[in-house]
């Protein structure tokens, strides 16, 4: 199976490392590849080079009830709000996109389109295929960076 890179994003993460309360560390990732796992099924993505997406990204590894919503996308509620910074705000989304909607604090994984909603916030874009993402009624998901 290949994977294909959406551009070479270099971006910085702030972890915080196990034993350092209230300090973090920041360190430069050449890509930000992530994995989302149910059942026996693991999908790849890659989240952009933005605010919004470095602030998601500090919540990994991080496990989510997904539900269907208007037969568009699948949602799930994150555990808080993300710092968007300058991530432009107003997104339209294509099939694949990994999205947050600022409004409702919730994470979005397109499979069908939507126009560019005021607090529609792309994080990233599946390189895989979604289909049995789609397929399943409710899944419990895991994401986790590669």
């Amino acid at each position: 199976m290949t994977t294909a890179h959406l551009g070479a994003a270099s971006f910085a993460v702030c972890l915080a490392l196990p034993g350092s309360v209230g300090s973090a560390e920041t360190r430069t990732i050449e890509t930000m590849n992530i994995r989302v796992t149910f059942g026996t099924t693991v999908l790849h993505a890659t989240l952009d080079d933005t605010a919004a997406a470095r602030d998601f990204a500090t919540l990994l590894p991080l496990e989510l009830q997904l539900s269907d919503y208007h037969g568009v996308e699948k949602v799930a509620n994150l555990p808080r709000a993300l710092a968007l910074g300058d991530t432009p705000r107003r997104s339209p989304a294509m099939p694949g996109d990994i999205m947050h909607y600022a409004p409702w604090g919730n994470l979005a994984i397109f499979y069908g389109t939507a126009v560019a909603t005021p607090g529609l916030v792309r994080l990233g874009r599946f390189t895989d295929l979604i289909d049995p993402l789609v397929a399943a009624s409710d899944a419990r998901i895991r994401i986790e960076a590669e």
